[in-house]
């Protein structure tokens, strides 16, 4: 019953989200449970006003794996 009523009320996680202009500068910064709908748009391991007008730091991107990368064929040609 607990928990329930814990998984009822637990909020959602908060990603952190920076937008990046062409030139790969820092505009904006957003902590969301979903991924913003706009583009330029990444998703950062956390966030800091001192990167906006800057470019990210190396380590602050999250990659992701691309399902296409991780599946694998059953054929070749």
């Amino acid at each position: 019953m607990m928990n329930r009523l814990q998984r009822l009320f637990r909020r959602p996680l908060k990603r952190h989200f920076v937008l990046l202009d062409e030139q790969g500068l820092c505009r904006a910064l957003r902590q969301c449970s979903e991924p913003p709908l706009e583009t330029h748009w990444v998703e950062v391991s956390s966030t800091s006003p001192a990167w906006l007008g800057q470019s990210l730091p190396a380590d602050a991107r999250i990659s992701r794996v691309s399902q296409s990368s991780t599946t694998t064929q059953a054929f070749a040609p």
